[in-house]
């Protein structure tokens, strides 16, 4: 999706800086709020293995409210006991390293090549995590959902939206 100089001024207020390292919008409202970020997955020689960010100042604050209240430990509790939950999660993670890959520049491949971090970006998973039975971020877990709704989505954002009804929320900025 073309960055068009006005969503670019939206995100710059959104973030409250210039996003460094964006690729495209994501996921935008039906007002055309961005809302997710495409993120490229080299920075200034820099790894950044997080491929959505979550730039909507109204979903963010919704979810730190529910990060908050415990539900990164409670989503990781059942993920440890509820076999059908742990393999959809994974799935998950495997979904969003193929696609980070696929995604990337060639020229960002080639550079993540040369200089030795072909193997992190093949292992690490949803914003950056190592271990993919933990959650490191509800945030970006959702913005993973959200750039994926049009294929239904993940197993944590739909519980997300099931127990917070976070796609109902009306997004203003």
């Amino acid at each position: 999706m073309t960055i068009s100089p006005q969503q670019l001024e939206l995100i710059t207020r959104q973030l409250g800086r210039e996003p460094r390292g964006l690729a495209a919008i994501a996921w935008q409202s039906e007002q055309g709020i961005p809302a997710v970020l495409q993120m490229r997955s080299l920075v200034d020689d820099q790894p950044f293995p997080t491929l959505y960010w979550l730039s909507s100042r109204d979903i963010y604050q919704a979810i730190a409210e529910i990060e908050t209240a415990g539900w990164v430990k409670l989503i990781e509790q059942e993920i440890s006991t509820d076999e059908t939950l742990k393999q959809a999660h994974w799935q998950d993670q495997e979904r969003y390293v193929a696609r980070r890959w696929a995604l990337m520049h060639d020229e960002d491949k080639q550079r993540i090549e040369a200089l030795g971090f072909t193997d992190l970006f093949h292992s690490y998973g949803i914003g950056g995590i190592r271990h993919w039975d933990k959650v490191r971020c509800l945030h970006m877990q959702y913005a993973y959902h959200l750039a994926m709704s049009a294929e239904g989505g993940t197993t944590i954002g739909r519980r997300l939206d099931a127990e917070f009804a976070l796609n109902e929320m009306t997004i203003s900025l």
